[in-house]
């Protein structure tokens, strides 16, 4: 008799060569598998899903369970079914999703990011001053990438800027999928730690930001300590870690193609469109539990089964973006992509990153229009360890 074919492995390692592309098994996937069943780090199985409609698909269908979007699948220390913490905006379904989204988008909506502009802006600048004034090279990353996201969120929420590289430091353990365990446990617990001390200074001297209104006790609905924390936890962690490493990865790209600045300059909109749908910085895509027996192109998915939508397969997919390898700012509909997920879950920050990418990629080039990286491009050290794909630093020059 013969042993039945052993279920591959998640798609991992990316092209030699291009570290902008995701594995090269999504494209033949995409023709031949598009929802073919592959072992996850964290043990299980899963159907993972990468062509672009069936993505849409998984996302928007509300029996299609949220319960382990904090990525559990490629943490081979996680538990895919450990119990969900209040306030996980994340993890949370139906009701109790609704519940807690209601509660932070109004800070978020497209005109009240529009208010921000200018502030961040500002910061911006002054970080390009200070770049500019330490003198070239620099680490872009440490002096602008990760400094303008990390602020913006600070000031929208409440929290005091000078805890940056507690926060920062606790959520890069949080998001590595090479932390132990232990080490996760350890990040998790103290930063709740440090925001449940927040919060309750905010409920004694409320200002004028997101986690002192949540807090407020004259609030409809209140939330509990433990779910204030989760939630601030969930915003204080996605509000700068996927803005920041999108700044870095989006320079060195523009960097690499000729007239890419000018149509950043040009058209800062549509640049920034193209270059999420391009980067997908996502990398392992969204997990997700069916609740109920659906089907998911050809392909019939039980209930009790878990799916991984292929964020970064679904926007290489040629069938909807034409020449979809290649970075290409006259692209007709670039906000069609899903690097913000889609459906009941799309990430309620989004309109603030677009904002801090438009801004902080015009006023680079602007400011810096001889930049250049100052290491030889293999040199460069990606994040392939991570939830969320970036640069750990990127050396640039410029004069």
């Amino acid at each position: 008799m013969t042993a039945a074919p052993a279920t591959p492995d998640l798609p991992a390692t990316r092209p030699a060569g291009c570290p902008f592309d995701p594995p090269a098994e999504y494209a033949t996937r995409r023709e031949s598998a598009p929802t073919a069943k592959v072992r996850c780090p964290a043990g299980m199985e899963a159907f993972l899903v990468t062509r672009y409609a069936d993505v849409r698909a998984v996302l928007a269908d509300r029996t299609m369970s949220s319960r382990g979007a904090s990525s559990v699948h490629v943490n081979p220390n996680a538990d895919p079914d450990e119990e969900i913490s209040p306030g996980s905006i994340i993890q949370l379904d139906g009701a109790a999703h609704a519940r807690l989204r209601k509660k932070v988008i109004a800070e978020f909506t497209v005109r009240r990011v529009a208010a921000l502009r200018g502030y961040v802006r500002q910061l911006v600048d002054s970080h390009l001053d200070a770049m500019l004034a330490h003198g070239s090279p620099a680490d872009l990353v440490q002096h602008f990438a990760l400094p303008i996201p990390s602020l913006v969120i600070c000031e929208l929420l409440g929290v005091p800027y000078a805890d940056r590289e507690r926060f920062q430091r606790q959520s890069a353990t949080m998001v590595s999928t090479d932390a132990t365990r232990e080490e996760g446990e350890q990040a998790y617990h103290e930063l709740s730690g440090y925001l449940a001390g927040l919060f309750t200074e905010k409920q004694r001297n409320p200002q004028d930001d997101l986690f002192s209104r949540l807090s407020s006790a004259g609030a409809d609905d209140p939330l509990t300590m433990e779910e204030l924390v989760v939630l601030g936890l969930s915003l204080l962690v996605a509000g700068h870690e996927t803005t920041a490493n999108m700044i870095a990865l989006s320079t060195v790209v523009l960097l690499e193609h000729p007239g890419a600045r000018e149509a950043v300059l040009a058209e800062p909109e549509r640049a920034v469109e193209e270059l999420l749908r391009y980067l997908s910085v996502v990398q392992w895509g969204v997990l997700r539990y069916a609740t109920e027996d659906v089907q998911v192109g050809s392909r019939p998915v039980r209930a009790g089964e878990w799916l991984v939508a292929a964020l970064n397969s679904a926007n290489r997919d040629e069938s909807v973006f034409a020449g979809a390898d290649k970075l290409d700012f006259e692209r007709e509909s670039p906000r069609t992509h899903v690097a913000f997920g889609f459906g009941a879950h799309q990430c309620v920050g989004q309109q603030l990153a677009r904002v801090e990418l438009q801004e902080a990629l015009t006023g680079l080039f602007r400011r810096v229009p001889d930049l250049r990286v100052a290491v030889p491009r293999e040199e460069l050290e990606y994040k392939h360890n991570t939830l969320v794909y970036g640069l750990r630093e990127l050396p640039v020059a410029w004069g």
